[in-house]
């Protein structure tokens, strides 16, 4: 493996062509935290039989008076914080809250299950607690429910959650996210597989209960029996949430699972569109690969052949700005000559250099790695000249939250301008922002000042969001924060 080309400040540094060695190096890249996760809206767990959700009450009015299934037990939260509950919004923010009510205990161990009722004592459901979080409530039911109830409708939640998910599952794609938080009716809850292994995330005090944990693990193994199912906290979270260290060790294993050459369970490869990729779940960003760009890694090299024929012959050149581990790059190197990815994590683009490895006789192209900060390297690299047929932008998450988003635009809007000048007429340039804060309208401003400023007129061909397994409830805003646009640039 040759050592990282770290390029130089100076101005006319010259981008990797075809002849330029490859080297081994990555990035990493910030998704939006759990605080920032998506809501969801009515949580009432259709088609369950009555029998098997014990304290339910479908036909409970929705001005009963508060009444717990623990005595003395709830919050009354302010009319603000009412008025959203009621149009379908999931969390209350502590400052929302007028009272609450805990036992004497709760100083020790602070209750999973609250209910939560308005100024007037009347009813709104039932809330995960998280005391250390902004985010104090996240609704789990419009009804009063006990945690044999709660856990009863976690386990048909997360059954309904994988059973959507098989048909997105074939002989080219062997992962995909399980179970999406609120947007499947899991507040907090993460659930990823990659072959035959599933990683869990927590992310909220009132998941952290052995009850809780003992149901996912049993409702993953049944429905899908899986070599091991392992527990992987994101730090930001739990930092947010107050949430304890989690426990690394596995929360099953199958007997026996170690694989070929001595390498653990947690390590393993996978299938994306067809292509390989690696995953060592003691590594890595959040629970591993960014599986929310699944199906626009295929879209842009689909678009990238159609135009790319246009342009060059179908001998193009493309460039993977923020790369990670070579997601969207290998996409691209089925159908252009040349690919360069840029990172500035060398662990990363080493993952990626082995990706590359795995891949090489199913690319058509030639893929080499540059360990850079894509500001100062677009910079010099616009300033000098160069030139590609297809760049795909795909940057962290710039804007965590609302009060980030003009400083967040100011990088999208720089980092657009620098692509849209290296630009051959007719090309294809993909450029993403995984931040929910930042809207359509915000991005697509951010990237039309770009174009104007650059000379170039740009053409939109499509509008992308997430992949399927990451699906968007309409009145939870919170649930669309992935966004790409496809463009042509004249």
């Amino acid at each position: 493996m040759s050592k990282p080309r770290t390029p130089s400040t100076a101005k006319n540094q010259k981008a990797p062509g075809s002849k330029l060695s490859r080297a081994p190096f990555g990035l990493t890249r910030e998704k939006p935290a759990s605080a920032q996760k998506p809501a969801e809206r009515d949580i009432k767990p259709v088609g369950l039989p009555k029998s098997k959700n014990p304290g339910l009450n479908p036909t409970q009015s929705k001005s009963t008076p508060l009444k717990s299934p623990i005595r003395g037990l709830g919050a009354l939260v302010n009319r603000r914080a009412a008025d959203r509950l009621r149009d379908g919004y999931l969390w209350v923010y502590a400052s929302d809250i007028e009272s609450i009510e805990l036992p004497d205990s709760s100083l020790a161990a602070p209750p999973a299950l609250l209910p939560v009722a308005d100024s007037r004592g009347i009813l709104l459901g039932t809330a995960l607690y998280s005391p250390s979080s902004q985010i104090a409530l996240r609704m789990v039911s419009r009804e009063a429910l006990d945690e044999t109830a709660w856990l009863t409708l976690l386990a048909f939640r997360m059954r309904k959650s994988i059973i959507r998910r098989r048909i997105l599952l074939n002989d080219q794609n062997d992962a995909c996210r399980l179970c999406f938080s609120e947007a499947d009716e899991l507040p907090g809850l993460i659930a990823d597989q990659y072959g035959d292994l599933v990683i869990l995330q927590r992310l909220t005090q009132g998941l952290l209960s052995d009850g809780v944990r003992d149901t996912c693990v049993r409702v993953l193994r049944e429905e899908l029996t899986p070599a091991a199912i392992l527990e992987r906290p994101d730090p930001r979270t739990r930092e947010l949430e107050g949430l304890p260290a989690a426990n690394l060790e596995p929360l099953y294993i199958a007997d026996g699972m170690t694989r070929a050459g001595g390498t653990s369970a947690a390590s393993i490869q996978f299938k994306l569109n067809g292509l390989l990729f690696h995953f060592d779940a003691n590594s890595g960003q959040k629970t591993g690969a960014f599986l929310d760009q699944r199906a626009n890694y295929a879209a842009a090299a689909e678009w990238a052949r159609l135009l790319e024929t246009v342009s060059s012959g179908g001998q193009g050149r493309a460039l993977d700005v923020c790369c990670y581990q070579g997601g969207f790059a290998l996409h691209l190197a089925q159908v252009c000559a040349q690919v360069t990815g840029i990172d500035a994590s060398r662990s990363s683009l080493e993952v990626a250099e082995r990706n590359y490895e795995a891949n090489r006789a199913k690319l058509t192209g030639r893929v080499d790695w540059v360990e850079a900060d894509a500001f100062q390297i677009l910079r010099d690299w616009s300033d000098s000249g160069e030139k590609f047929d297809a760049i795909v932008l795909d940057p962290p998450a710039f804007a965590k939250t609302q009060r980030a988003v003009e400083g967040a635009l100011r990088g999208y809007k720089e980092l657009n301008l620098r692509t849209l000048k290296m630009l051959n007429p007719g090309g294809l340039l993909v450029t993403c922002s995984c931040s929910h804060h930042v809207s359509w309208s915000d991005l697509e401003g951010s990237v039309a000042s770009a174009a104007v400023d650059a000379g170039r007129r740009v053409r939109l061909r499509e509008r992308r969001g997430a992949s399927a397994d990451h699906p968007v409830v309409l009145n939870l805003p919170e649930t669309e924060y992935l966004k790409c646009l496809v463009l042509e640039v004249e």
